[in-house]
């Protein structure tokens, strides 16, 4: 497996990690070739507890499911570490916890808890020099520097895009390995992020449908410096639209037989998911 740390080592390769929220999911991703992943905490909390992302996912539950994929898939995750779960010595915990599970890069952001998604209205944020401590909180907490840290912040938002700018250049000062300015509202604004700070240390950039940034390819998005492109929530907006059709057909026609040709059947599942192998290895055993 290549480290999350040498695929952002190379300034002219672009990394799209999408986004996933268990292991059937980040197996997907995986045979769909992708290089990383994107464990997103919205997308936990809508198929975990089936609720919006405004804080209610816990730092146990994003742990649990980072154990259950990184047993399943072998490539590098980013995972969504909200606010790291309370004050610096909360984040030291989460930035453990995350590290021995195998998350090889936790995002943090500058929100006040309880959080929200970074697309809705009505954040609050905490002290510029209080998420400082946080981000030296992180690296000291680190076992190795592979894992890495990147600092989100939200002003934009809240305090504006200046605001905004000033708070990264503190947070970059601080140690983030990577840069996460949270819904640019304009290809203008994007822009300037990417003159301040590509030559600097890789760029976020965060793709959410219906959001405040402009959409745009993972090749205009590394055209314009952002090194790292994520989808997070787009994996269960994409199932809901499926199950919805799915439950609709089956109460209606009492079968599955009308959606048969829209789904897989027993032995496509099982193969994707790896049965014959698992029989073949167990049989080892035997």
């Amino acid at each position: 497996m290549t480290k999350l740390k040498t695929l952002l080592a190379d300034p002219a390769r672009g990394l799209v990690a999408p986004g996933v929220y268990d292991a059937f999911t980040a197996l997907l991703a995986e045979q769909a070739g992708f290089d990383a992943l994107y464990l997103s905490g919205a997308s936990i909390a809508y198929t975990r507890l089936g609720r919006p992302d405004i804080g209610l996912v816990s730092v146990s539950e994003v742990i649990s499911t980072i154990e259950l994929i990184t047993d399943r898939v072998g490539l590098p995750m980013i995972v969504d570490g909200d606010t790291g779960f309370g004050n610096a010595l909360n984040v030291q915990r989460t930035v453990r916890g995350f590290e021995r599970a195998g998350a090889q890069a936790i995002q943090m952001e500058d929100q006040s808890f309880p959080k929200r998604c970074g697309h809705l209205a009505g954040k609050k944020l905490i002290p510029a020099a209080e998420m400082v401590g946080k981000i030296h909180a992180a690296v000291d907490a680190r076992r190795s520097d592979d894992f890495q840290i990147i600092a989100r912040t939200d002003a934009i938002a809240v305090e504006g895009f200046d605001a905004a700018l000033e708070r990264a250049e503190m947070y970059v000062e601080a140690g983030a390995d990577v840069l996460f300015i949270e819904a640019p509202r304009s290809l203008e604004q994007m822009g300037q992020i990417a003159e301040r700070f590509s030559a600097r240390l890789p760029l976020l950039a965060n793709m959410v449908e219906g959001g405040m940034t402009p959409m745009g390819s993972a090749t205009e998005l590394h055209e314009r410096g952002f090194r790292v492109v994520i989808f997070p929530g787009g994996i269960a907006r994409a199932m809901l639209r499926q199950g919805q059709a799915y439950y609709a057909s089956l109460k209606e026609n009492g079968s599955n037989a009308p959606f048969k040709e829209r789904m897989a059947d027993f032995d496509e599942l099982n193969g994707v998911i790896g049965l014959p192998e698992m029989l073949a290895h167990g049989a080892k055993y035997e």
